[in-house]
C-alpha cells in the first residue's frame, strides 16, 4: 500500500483555512488548491469573504454575489459577507418573517453584531459547517470540503479563535451552542487543517513564523502545510552577471534573498512545506492553471 501524500491528507479534512500575509498570492493559491483538490475526486466550494470579491477572476467565472456559482467539475465558488450572514441566521432561527424583520431593523441588534467580537466569524464557519452537513440550495452539490480563502495573516489566528471566544461569553441559547459546535470542528485537525502562504522574504516569512507561534499558543495546533510561493529560479552555478545587467543583477539579488529567508525559514518551521516558482503568468485561470500544475508537482511529493 502506497504512503498517503499530504493532498491526501488534506482532501480527508473538511475545511481548509488558507490565510497568509497580503501580497504572496493567498488567493492564487487558494484557487490552485482548490482545483487540485476537485480533480483529486473531491466535491470542493472554493469560499471567499474579502468585499474584493477575486477567486472569481482567477477561475473566469461570474462574481458570486453570495450565490453558489459551478467553475467546473466538482468545483464551486461562493462569495460571502459576513454581515448578510447573520441576518439569515436570524431568519433561519425566528421562523416568522415579520418577527425575523423586525430583529433586523432593531438598533439593538445591529450594535450587538457590529460590535460583539468573534461573532461575524463564527457566522462564516457557521455557514461553512452546514454547507458541509447537507444544508445547500436547490440544485447545488453538497461540498466535501470547504476551501476558506481566509483573511491576512494579521487577523488569522483571531478568526480561528472567535467561535470559542464567542461560546465562552455567549454559554446558552442558539448562538451559543452554534459556536461551540463550530470551536469544537475547528480544534478538530482531523477535519479542519490550516495553510498558510508566504513569500521568501523578510516581512512574509516573519509574518508567518509569528502566525505559527501564536497558532500554538492560543489554540494549541500548527498549519498543516506552508506553501513558499514566488520563488526566483536558482542560479546557475557559474552566474556571474555584468555590471550593467541589470535584470542579471536583480536576479542574483532577489535569490539571495529568498535563498536566506527559506533558511530562516526552515531554523523555526519544520513542519511538510511547499516551494512554488514564480510563474510569468498574467492573472486570470491562466495563472490559477499554471500554479496548479506546479501545486500538484510539489504538494505529490510531501508524505
Amino acid at each position: 500500500m502506497r504512503a498517503s501524500s499530504l493532498l491526501d491528507q488534506l482532501a480527508e479534512r473538511q475545511l481548509l483555512i488558507v490565510t497568509g500575509k497580503g501580497g504572496v498570492g493567498k488567493s492564487t493559491v487558494c484557487a490552485a488548491l482548490g482545483r487540485r483538490l476537485a480533480r483529486h475526486g473531491r466535491r470542493t466550494l472554493l469560499m471567499e469573504v474579502d468585499p474584493r470579491e477575486n477567486l472569481h477572476r482567477l477561475l473566469d467565472v461570474p462574481p458570486s454575489g453570495g450565490e453558489i456559482v459551478p467553475v467546473s467539475n466538482r468545483l464551486a465558488l461562493q462569495h460571502l459577507d459576513a454581515r448578510s450572514v447573520l441576518d439569515d441566521l436570524v431568519r433561519e432561527k425566528l421562523k416568522v418573517r415579520v418577527l425575523a424583520d423586525r430583529v433586523l431593523a432593531s438598533p439593538v441588534h445591529r450594535h450587538f453584531t457590529e460590535g460583539a467580537p468573534g461573532l461575524k466569524e463564527t457566522g462564516v464557519f457557521g455557514r461553512a459547517l452546514r454547507l458541509l452537513d447537507g444544508h445547500v440550495p436547490r440544485r447545488a452539490e453538497v461540498p466535501q470540503v470547504v476551501v476558506l480563502d481566509a483573511p491576512a495573516t494579521g487577523h488569522g489566528v483571531s478568526w480561528m479563535a472567535a467561535p470559542r471566544l464567542v461560546s465562552d461569553v455567549i454559554s446558552s441559547g442558539p448562538i451559543g451552542h452554534m459556536a461551540a459546535e463550530i470551536a469544537s470542528f475547528l480544534e478538530d485537525p482531523q477535519r479542519s487543517a490550516v495553510v498558510v502562504v508566504t513569500q521568501a522574504e523578510e516581512m512574509p516569512v516573519q509574518e508567518t513564523l509569528e502566525l505559527v507561534e501564536e497558532m500554538q499558543r492560543r489554540l494549541d495546533r500548527r498549519p498543516e502545510l506552508v506553501v513558499v510561493n514566488g520563488l526566483y529560479p536558482e542560479l546557475p552555478a557559474d552566474f556571474e552577471p555584468a555590471p550593467d545587467d541589470l535584470l542579471g543583477l536583480l536576479w542574483a539579488q532577489r535569490r539571495t534573498i529568498n535563498a536566506r529567508e527559506i533558511g530562516r525559514l526552515a531554523e523555526s518551521w519544520t513542519g511538510p512545506t511547499v516551494h512554488l516558482p514564480l510563474v510569468a503568468v498574467d492573472g486570470g485561470s491562466a495563472l490559477t492553471t499554471a500554479m496548479e500544475r506546479e501545486l500538484a508537482v510539489q504538494i505529490e511529493a510531501v508524505r
